[in-house]
């Protein structure tokens, strides 16, 4: 099965809604390629502007967080339903960094996942290991109860249809990235966990990026794996460079 390359960006805690809309321009042209999906995951106040920045592109967008709930008494959370009316596409779901320092469990990313799906959002959900687990290597056991346990009660339909971000945490922002042959392990058992948990066709058909240091430099090596269908791009898709990286 031919899987339709996914590259996003996760543009993190960065760029004001002018600079947001400077930085859509920048990529206009470098990022049109109707080959790939091109998704630009950004803070919330910068979504609205980016919308319409984007449009008229093959740019979708998405949401770097969301609440479970649509409504209420949450204050500073943003919701499902405020989120699809203002044009947003695609959500990360389960980020080392929500994980980490807000306290994310798999429990509560499960809830999210299933509202994503409820929603009509595409979650991309996002799964990996710290540097310790890769050193006593219990990684393949940590990403394989991550997976099970974030995806309980989705059906195959719905895993078919989203994206899974492999996210070595130890290669984020550090300037370390796993090696194409890591990288395409790890994805390799990402796709045999679904497959065991759902069945082949379903394995072959969900899209898996990379989301640990991608940059212009290694795309092309890690986008040549069998199992790497794109990247979550962190730092580099706030440049330029990150034309290079859909075009890999």
């Amino acid at each position: 099965m031919a899987r339709r390359r996914i590259i996003a960006g996760n543009w993190k805690m960065n760029m004001t809604p002018t600079e947001a809309k400077a930085l859509v321009e920048t990529l206009k042209p470098l990022v049109n390629n109707p080959d790939v999906d091109v998704v630009y995951c950004v803070p919330a106040i910068d979504i609205v502007p980016v919308v319409e920045a984007v449009k008229g592109t093959n740019v979708e967008v998405g949401a770097e967080n969301f609440y479970i709930e649509d409504k209420g008494a949450f204050t500073g959370e943003i919701s499902a339903p405020m989120l699809l009316d203002a044009g947003v596409k695609y959500v990360i779901i389960g980020h080392s960094e929500r994980r980490e320092y807000f306290g994310e469990t798999d429990e509560f990313l499960n809830k999210k996942v299933l509202k994503a799906f409820a929603s009509g959002l595409t979650p991309i959900l996002c799964c990996g290991e710290s540097l310790e687990l890769r050193e006593r290597n219990a990684y393949k056991e940590w990403i394989g109860l991550q997976i099970k346990a974030d995806l309980e009660g989705v059906t195959a339909d719905q895993v078919k249809s989203m994206v899974i971000a492999y996210e070595p945490i130890w290669a984020i922002g550090t300037g370390k990235t796993a090696t194409a042959d890591q990288a395409q392990e790890v994805c390799a058992l990402i796709r045999n966990t679904i497959a065991e948990m759902y069945d082949t066709d379903t394995a072959e058909a969900v899209r898996i990026q990379y989301g640990g240091s991608m940059n212009a430099g290694n795309a092309a090596e890690l986008l040549s794996k069998p199992d790497i269908d794109g990247g979550l791009i962190g730092g580099a898709a706030l440049k330029p460079d990150f034309g290079q990286i859909v075009n890999a």
